[in-house]
């Protein structure tokens, strides 16, 4: 097996370098195969495979190299389960303000249900734009980082993030539109 190393040492250095990065492995999963179910599946199958393959590791960024395999393994899940969504057109903000507590009971559903809002829109993006989006925005990547897990030049990240902020902006747009014209927004 490739890279395979064995020992209590190698264990350790596993669960240090590695096993810090499981929210965001989760995290990544969850966004791409939609499903808390699928995503734990996905996980549990992604650290198989990197315990399997942690002695090729040689150091670096581990979140990346984690985060590459979620990725792989998500892919290969939607491959086999829905096809369709690996097929679609691969052509601001995400964070409701983190660290601010609502004044009233008010600004609290306003904020709630832009969350929620946000949220709708970033589920509606074609897979690969949920994926720059969710490790850019939510897990904090750099643009270099991203290119490694999604193993695509910088410049298509970078593509891939913009035309994703605009498709958010245009699912929002869509939403609160729909919402005015049913008389629920001002």
């Amino acid at each position: 097996m490739q890279g395979e190393k064995s020992g209590p040492a190698e264990s350790r250095r596993f669960e240090e370098v590695v096993l810090p990065h499981l929210d965001a492995a989760y995290n990544l999963a969850r966004w791409l195969v939609r499903d808390r179910q699928n995503a734990e599946d996905v996980v549990q199958e992604a650290c198989l495979r990197a315990v399997k393959f942690f002695g090729g590791f040689r150091g670096g960024d581990a979140k990346a190299w984690l985060l590459r395999i979620v990725r792989n393994t998500a892919y290969s899940f939607l491959e086999k389960s829905r096809p369709a969504e690996l097929t679609e057109e691969f052509d601001e903000t995400l964070h409701v303000s983190a660290g601010e507590a609502p004044r009233d009971a008010e600004s609290a559903l306003i904020q709630s249900a832009e969350a929620r809002e946000v949220q709708q829109a970033l589920e509606a993006l074609p897979v690969r734009f949920r994926e720059a989006l969710v490790l850019r925005e939510l897990e904090g990547l750099s643009y270099k980082e991203i290119s490694e897990v999604m193993e695509i030049p910088i410049g298509s990240v970078m593509s891939a993030l913009a035309r994703g902020r605009d498709r958010m902006r245009e699912e929002i747009s869509r939403a609160r539109g729909k919402e005015a014209a049913r008389g629920l927004r001002r």
